[in-house]
């Protein structure tokens, strides 16, 4: 790890037990918190996964206080897989501590893969407390039937989401992602030729969120 990036493991309270978290912080003055989830758990996913790290790392240097937490069952995280439900309540968890910490920023969820249908979830529960979120970021997002065993619908989500998807995807098939972003009328970024964890294109998917925060201004800047 880049030893001039302040970064914080710890373990906070949640729904059913402890949530390992990581926190890294900018460089300056906080602009927003940014939440950041990781892939199946049951999968090998965890807070790690490089795809993570990359989304992470590039919200971070712009601004945001970066987070990542173990889903259920990984690390130091208490409880068990809940296919989505509980990782939602998790995740709200580990933003109330934040906001305690650090005050009332613009929040930006993201996420890879399954953490990214988990993200759609945190975004409409945040809604439904009157707290919208000021952006979104999914890559690689679980949608339609995953390697023929999971199902996933993710709901609508905001019009200037940042959506990437590979179009060489193994996991999860492009055109599941296209067939749940048409009815939006939602633009999807693929990256040609790219697999569902963007060997040799992490440098390009850094490049698309430094883009779209630039165009978007999710943090009010």
């Amino acid at each position: 790890m880049n030893a001039r990036i302040q970064s914080e493991r710890s373990v906070i309270a949640g729904p059913v037990g402890a949530i390992e978290t990581l926190t890294e912080l900018p460089d300056g003055a906080p602009r927003a918190i940014a939440l950041v989830g990781h892939p199946h758990p049951l999968y090998g996913g965890t807070m790690d996964n490089k795809v993570v790290l990359t989304v992470a790392r590039a919200l971070r240097e712009l601004g945001c206080v970066a987070l990542r937490a173990q889903f259920r069952g990984v690390g130091r995280t208490e409880g068990t897989h809940d296919e989505g439900r509980g990782e939602t309540d998790d995740q709200l968890a580990v933003l109330d501590h934040a906001r305690a910490r650090f005050g009332p920023l613009p929040v930006i969820v993201a996420g890879f893969s399954f953490g990214a249908y988990v993200t759609t979830r945190v975004a409409d529960a945040l809604a439904v407390r009157g707290e919208p979120v000021a952006g979104m970021v999914l890559v690689g997002l679980a949608a339609g039937t995953v390697e023929g065993i999971r199902h996933y619908a993710p709901g609508p989500v905001r019009e200037d989401a940042l959506v990437i998807h590979g179009e060489r995807d193994q996991v999860v098939p492009l055109a599941h992602v296209l067939a749940w972003a048409a009815p939006q009328n939602l633009p999807v970024s693929v990256l040609g030729e790219a697999d569902h964890f963007f060997h040799g294109r992490l440098h390009v998917l850094r490049l698309l969120i430094e883009r779209w925060w630039r165009a978007t201004a999710p943090a009010g800047q």
